[in-house]
């Protein structure tokens, strides 16, 4: 019979794990781990926290893994991935791998749209592909774009394209597209003026909403870039869109956050279904750590 150490490991990144004279930046990172970790420890789960990458760490002592401030894995991919295949042999991840796998890449994107989920329009050029960055720009047709790369978060390589200024980021895209496949979306701009909505869920529930707006003279809702951060009170459509995303998924998550942005038809399109390592802002809603706990329990044991 197995033996555990622990019931869940909540997985950060090692800066984040024990880190002295935290900026606010870094304490809201440990405030939302303390909330999840008292939620759950209130189920009767053993809980700790440790860096995804710790190499002292046995992860066959813990039943479940949970992510969250894993924000380092997009500029280690190929490590995060060898380490991702080895250890989802060794304890259960949450989400599980099968959605983690499917959501790290940003072609998840075109299986939401396959199965009829307004999302915001998205073409992606492959890694290697050959063509330069204004013949990706020409033959996507969008006026203005956002270029990034299909594998990102933080808005890493997240530029904003027109036809005047696609000689900057020319020889950028050309050592990227070796690398990495890259992807254009049409400029969205209402989040200018109205910014991002994000919807947040445990299994099938409706959590809570944030409303995310960038600072003025940019178009980067991340705090990282001084966006700023509101409550927001969803309307029906944006409900059934963010539940129509969730029923595409390979299998229901345990947790997600769906982001939404409104087109210049004032449509509610997903731009990003968040289901590895998303901010889900515990600290905002005083029952989300608590729903989170509950879904846990109640799904998987």
């Amino acid at each position: 019979m197995d033996t555990f150490d622990w019931d869940i490991v909540l997985l950060t990144q090692k800066e984040y794990v024990a880190p002295q004279a935290p900026n606010e930046y870094v304490q809201n990172i440990l405030t939302e781990d303390q909330l999840v970790s008292e939620a759950l420890t209130s189920k009767g789960f053993r809980v700790t926290r440790k860096s995804w990458d710790d190499p002292n760490f046995d992860w066959k002592k813990t039943r479940f893994a949970l992510f969250r401030a894993t924000w380092d894995y997009f500029h280690r991919f190929l490590e995060f991935k060898v380490w991702l295949n080895r250890v989802k042999q060794q304890t259960r991840l949450l989400n599980s791998s099968e959605i983690l796998l499917w959501n790290i890449d940003k072609h998840y994107l075109l299986d939401l749209a396959a199965a009829g989920v307004p999302v915001v329009p998205t073409l992606i050029a492959e890694a290697k592909s050959n063509g330069s960055l204004l013949e990706f720009y020409d033959k996507s047709q969008y006026a203005e774009a956002i270029l990034k790369p299909a594998i990102s978060g933080s808005a890493r390589h997240t530029y904003r394209l027109r036809r005047d200024n696609i000689e900057e980021h020319a020889e950028l895209f050309e050592q990227l597209i070796q690398k990495e496949a890259m992807m254009l979306q049409p400029f969205q701009e209402r989040i200018l003026t109205e910014g991002e909505v994000s919807l947040i869920y445990f299994g099938k529930t409706f959590s809570h909403a944030v409303r995310k707006r960038a600072k003025k003279g940019d178009f980067r809702v991340q705090d990282d870039f001084g966006g700023t951060l509101h409550d927001h009170d969803p309307d029906a459509e944006e409900l059934s869109i963010a539940e129509a995303a969730l029923d595409a998924c390979p299998s229901l998550p345990i947790y997600a956050r769906v982001d939404l942005v409104r087109n210049e038809t004032n449509e509610p399109l997903v731009m990003e279904l968040e289901l590895i390592e998303p901010e889900l802002w515990f600290r905002r809603d005083n029952e989300a750590a608590s729903k989170l706990a509950d879904t846990i329990f109640k799904t998987l044991l």
